[in-house]
């Protein structure tokens, strides 16, 4: 076999039909192909879906890991992958068809200045999931961040800025790395034509973990990307959104704990440019209380919430 240009991996969590529907799909574009390598990794399931994936073995490699790590989980497939990029899936995400590789790889060949692809993620049914991660028009263009269940990364950019951070669990991982590239002088740059399906399966999606993560995660990200004052003020507004969160999931606990963790870790400030500031605009502004009520009276439909 040669050496692979693009490495597939995937992480997985008690969801096994996802799992093989997921897994099905992509062998169905890469069976053929020699120049791009499947790696699944498995958060100690307990479903059935570790056996499954053993039983891909001869085909994927496969890390079986003994505890839930969380998103970090990915970090054991991407220290295993050899491919000149790295392809990230969910367990329910998959490409639409094999062109979209093709696309990826020839975007990362051809632009030396992309570090970054981020993929046009859309439902079964092809219908776009805005996300506030990506631009809102469907033209080939510089974006901000990504989102996680679809992108591709040159492999050694993204073990230089560490990979996923370990810290986080779930949530908000997709922003750190975000200011990681951008801080490294990389783009970040939105391809529609690379299209991924995102089914968005609910198990696993529990109330208290869209309130612990994205509160503690983003008081952390404001904590090292901001400039006092506006740190403060972002942080209140994060935890007015968290406490709006925690209301509606009757998880008012679980908010004291994540603001409690994220006022107390030891968090090393970076000052970005100027530069850098204006292009997460989209960042602060959706951690910004004002901001919110703002969109929330006037258009709800501009508040975009996806993937946060």
């Amino acid at each position: 076999m040669m050496s692979p240009r693009l490495s597939i991996v995937f992480l997985n969590f008690n969801r096994l039909e996802e799992t093989r529907h997921t897994l099905e799909r992509i062998w169905q574009f890469c069976e053929n192909r020699d120049d791009i390598e499947i790696i699944g990794v498995d958060n100690a399931s307990s479903d059935g879906t570790r056996e499954y994936l053993r039983s891909w073995s001869d085909r994927i490699q496969v890390i079986e890991l003994e505890e839930n790590t969380g998103i970090v989980g990915l970090n054991k497939g991407f220290e295993q992958a050899c491919g000149d990029y790295i392809f990230v899936l969910d367990d329910d995400s998959y490409p639409v068809d094999s062109a979209c590789l093709d696309r990826l790889i020839d975007c990362l060949d051809t632009h030396k200045d992309i570090g970054l692809v981020a993929c046009r993620i859309e439902t079964p049914l092809e219908v776009p999931v805005r996300s506030w991660h990506l631009p809102l028009t469907d033209i080939p263009q510089e974006s901000m961040a990504f989102v996680g269940c679809g992108f591709a990364v040159r492999r050694v950019l993204f073990k230089r800025v560490g990979w996923f951070p370990e810290s986080f669990f779930l949530y908000q991982n997709e922003m750190e790395v975000a200011f990681q590239v951008a801080g490294s002088g990389w783009h970040i740059h939105y391809a529609p034509g690379c299209r991924v399906v995102h089914r968005e399966a609910p198990k696993g999606r529990t109330g208290w973990r869209q309130v612990f993560f994205p509160t503690r995660n983003t008081i952390w990200l404001i904590r090292k990307y901001a400039s006092p004052p506006f740190s403060v003020y972002f942080i209140l507004s994060r935890m007015a959104i968290g406490l709006f969160r925690a209301l509606q999931a009757g998880e008012f606990a679980c908010l004291v704990k994540a603001v409690n963790q994220g006022l107390k870790a030891n968090i090393v400030r970076e000052k970005p440019s100027s530069d850098m500031d204006k292009r997460f605009k989209t960042f602060w502004l959706q951690n910004s209380l004002i901001h919110q009520l703002f969109y929330l009276f006037k258009d709800p439909q501009k508040s975009v919430k996806k993937y946060d």
